[in-house]
């Protein structure tokens, strides 16, 4: 079930009425509700798949059940790698299986040894990388003796399925979210405007920013041989925003949507383009992973701490993991690669945390220096970005040796010229919007601070209206559900 589509639109207010107006005075009926609703949620997509969910919270409740009590060293280990192998298992084999099967047999036949491998033709479940990460998270936090294992097996399957951030995060942690529903909710309604506010702003990332650059994106990235490298540089510009719009705006609408049941969920991202370096819009794009790689991954490898030959190691470790983590291709994990190559500089010179504050704080521009600095971290996040988007490696070139040639200084030419233009505007007005609310939560949380009634709802409505007008409402997926 799509967040812009009509059956979310009749779902939720149903959820949402049967959670406060008829399960509101028992909280295990409204976790119960949760469960139901999420699985019913997921299963819109294929009800097939509810069993990989319903198996996965089995072996992790399982499993920190019996490491609550479990003092051999040995047999705790055990039992984590059973919660580790038993969800890896799941991710490598829909996600992976076929990746590795094909570079197995092209190996092979590059060494003069055909030889020939059936692929398999399986569907890859939405979300899968999302939840398994999250359940995850709770049984190495049990295992580290960070949590407490739940004996409530109905809190426990609604913090792995709680449909908000079901299937593209964010990536919560047992240990904020799973108490969540060991506690008393009441209705706010304070919470529950703010959560419909931000509802509004993911829904406006995502149907006016994300999906009319999508269309530009998608026609320059599909037809790349035919057009210039000004036309190239404007097709990487407009998937950048496109990617951005998507993914913020889902995660926009998941944590205002948690936020009408009562829940919390962390930030996942805190204006990424604005960042002065690398090593910042790391800590502000998808910073749900970013920390989960942080925490699982990297520190437990060593993080920062080693020589030179372990800082670099570790670096492109968690880079390239984090890429091969976005989907079965070289292009993801040449992506990650060459982060690490951006990142690793900052690390080794001791400046990969110059920049831990909001830039220009308090201040309504930036200097001239800042400017500087995020122009330089967004231009090469855009040239990273094209081996995200594109096909192969072999296209990720082409793309960019087109790019930087000549016809880079001729006149862009594509066929929606017009809805580029618009588009433009729109994102200009859009970073306008973000740049001024870069210290909240989210962009527009500061419009309740206009005292005005008048003004508000007047700011309120002209979304809804340029939604209305210029969203595409073709119920397009988020890129992330591929992943």
């Amino acid at each position: 079930m799509l967040f812009n589509s009509i059956d979310f639109a009749i779902f939720l207010p149903i959820v949402f009425f049967l959670y406060w107006f008829v399960a509101n005075k028992n909280l295990k009926l409204q976790n119960y509700l949760i469960v139901v609703a999420s699985y019913t949620f997921y299963g819109w997509w294929d009800w097939r798949f509810l069993s990989l969910i319903l198996f996965s919270t089995l072996v992790d409740y399982s499993v920190g059940r019996r490491l609550l009590n479990e003092e051999n060293i040995s047999k705790r280990k055990i039992l984590l790698w059973v919660s580790i192998l038993v969800n890896l298992g799941f991710l490598g084999f829909f996600k992976y299986y076929n990746f590795f099967l094909d570079n197995f047999v092209s190996a092979f036949s590059f060494f003069g040894t055909p030889i020939n491998a059936q692929g398999l033709n399986i569907i890859l479940p939405v979300g899968i990388s999302f939840y398994t990460f999250q359940t995850l998270s709770y049984t190495i936090d049990v295992y580290k003796r960070k949590l407490e294992p739940t004996k409530d097996f109905i809190a426990f399957s609604a913090f792995v399925s709680f449909f908000p951030q079901l299937v593209a995060g964010p990536i919560e942690r047992a240990t904020n979210l799973l108490p969540q529903f060991y506690k008393k909710r009441t209705f706010e309604y304070n919470k529950a405007v703010d959560g419909l506010r931000q509802i509004l702003w993911g829904l406006f990332k995502k149907i006016v920013i994300a999906d009319n650059s999508a269309r530009i994106a998608n026609e320059i990235f599909n037809n790349s041989a035919d057009y210039s490298g000004s036309t190239l540089v404007i097709g990487a510009l407009f998937f950048t925003f496109q990617i951005y719009g998507d993914f913020s705006g889902y995660s926009d609408i998941a944590i205002g949507t948690s936020r009408l049941f009562g829940f919390n969920l962390k930030q996942n991202f805190a204006f990424p383009y604005f960042s002065r370096d690398i090593a910042e819009f790391w800590r502000r794009w998808h910073i749900s992973l970013s920390t989960w790689f942080r925490d699982y991954l990297y520190i437990p490898l060593g993080g920062s701490r080693g020589g030179t030959w372990m800082k670099v190691r570790n670096t492109f470790a968690i880079f390239i993991v984090s890429g091969f983590w976005h989907g079965a291709n070289w292009t993801f994990i040449v992506w990650g690669a060459l982060n690490a190559l951006y990142f690793l500089p900052l690390l080794l010179l001791n400046k990969n945390r110059q920049n831990t504050n909001t830039v220009a704080q308090g201040k309504y521009l930036p200097t001239l220096k800042e400017f500087y600095q995020m122009g330089i971290t967004f231009s090469l996040t855009v040239l990273a970005w094209v081996f995200f988007r594109a096909e192969n490696i072999g296209h990720a070139l082409n793309y960019l040796s087109t790019i930087f040639s000549k016809s880079l200084l001729s006149f862009p030419r594509f066929p929606q010229m017009g809805l580029a233009f618009s588009t433009i505007i729109l994102i200009t007005i859009f970073i306008i919007i973000e740049w001024l609310g870069r210290d909240k939560q989210y962009a527009i949380e500061n419009i309740i601070t206009v005292k005005n009634n008048y003004i508000r709802y007047s700011l309120y409505l002209g979304i809804v209206i340029t939604i209305m007008i210029m969203g595409n409402f073709n119920e397009n997926q988020f890129i992330y559900f591929q992943f």
